[in-house]
């Protein structure tokens, strides 16, 4: 059986591309954010669910949910967003036991954004984050999304801090420019991997 590795970090902090490399290492990555998304659109359980809180109105004409209204109806709401999770959550964890144990490797990565906000992170055997200085979150964000500073600034103060984070985390991964990643990264492979060996 494949060890589950959890890796989370806040936005902006580099944990997609730090994936990445671990994909390109051989290690299978289930991406728990894409996967929701997937589910929202095609699970029935989740689409009834949305129907009954927001009207059939949520889903579009071409069967897909409606991000746009979605997020609009949940981004200030932590009750409606409560409820949202409430239907999403156990559909992405089921999906992942079941895709974990259908790898023949030492070790699988559940990449999430909410890792531990979610409580995702009590599936896992250890828990990775990823950590960057917030000046440089913020700068990538505002790059690779166009948003506004105001607008990424608003994004990170509704997750939680690096340091609670770090509470839950097994191993932190530093893309702080000042420690190489490349080097963090495959010393965490070859442990993990060594490790899963007599697993």
């Amino acid at each position: 059986m494949a060890l589950k590795i959890g890796i989370t970090g806040g936005i902006g902090s580099g944990k997609s591309t730090i994936c990445k490399v671990f994909s390109l290492l051989g290690v299978p990555v289930f991406e728990a954010d894409t996967v929701a998304k997937t589910l929202i659109d095609t699970d029935p359980g989740i689409r009834k669910g949305l129907i009954d809180l927001f009207g059939p109105d949520i889903y579009t004409a071409n069967a897909g949910v409606d991000r746009k209204k979605l997020a609009g109806l949940i981004f200030n709401d932590e009750i409606q967003l409560a409820k949202v999770n409430a239907l999403v959550h156990p559909a992405v964890r089921a999906e992942f036991m079941k895709w974990a144990d259908s790898q023949d490797v030492p070790y699988v990565i559940h990449e999430a954004a909410i890792l531990f906000e979610s409580g995702f992170y009590k599936m896992m055997d250890f828990t990775l984050l990823v950590t960057a200085p917030d000046e440089d979150r913020i700068k990538r964000v505002m790059t690779r999304d166009g948003s506004s500073r105001g607008q990424v600034v608003e994004r990170m103060q509704k997750q939680w801090s690096d340091n609670e984070k770090r509470k839950l985390a097994t191993i932190e991964i530093k893309n702080d420019n000042r420690e190489l990643l490349l080097p963090q990264i495959i010393r965490i492979d070859k442990q993990l991997k060594e490790y899963g060996k007599i697993w």
